[in-house]
């Protein structure tokens, strides 16, 4: 009964691309994860997380979000120079995001690790606000 209200939740809501690394632990955080995403990350990273080659690295199906400090700094404080993702290389800088709450951070997070083939666990306000500079 939970995974069909999940299921029939997510499909209302448009949340259909994620898998839940707890399952319905972190529905809210993905609902407000797509919201954040769609408005401050999508135009780069693209709908699907699929990124744009030679321009901004992919986020779907991608260990380069395993690494959960390194990913809340990037948010936190911009990422300059090469990276490399998927073993293509990018050299886009990406601004940084501090403007967003520690809430949204950790709720766009927890959604781009929860969707397009990624399962990492959710990420806390707390994590982000620890990292705040």
């Amino acid at each position: 009964m939970i995974k069909v209200l999940l299921f029939l939740t997510c499909s209302i809501t448009g949340i259909s691309t994620f898998t839940l690394s707890q399952e319905g632990d972190h529905l809210q955080e993905l609902i407000n994860g797509k919201e954040v995403y769609v408005q401050y990350c999508q135009s780069c990273h693209m709908e699907k997380g699929e990124g744009v080659e030679g321009l901004y690295p992919p986020l779907a199906k991608t260990s380069y979000l395993k690494n959960t400090k390194k990913i809340i700094d990037i948010i936190l404080n911009g990422q300059l120079g090469e990276v490399t993702v998927n073993s293509k290389k990018y050299n886009t800088d990406m601004p940084a995001q501090s403007y967003l709450t520690d809430g949204q951070i950790a709720d766009v997070l927890t959604y781009v690790r929860n969707s397009w083939g990624n399962k990492y666990p959710a990420i806390t306000p707390v994590q982000v606000k620890g990292q705040r500079k």
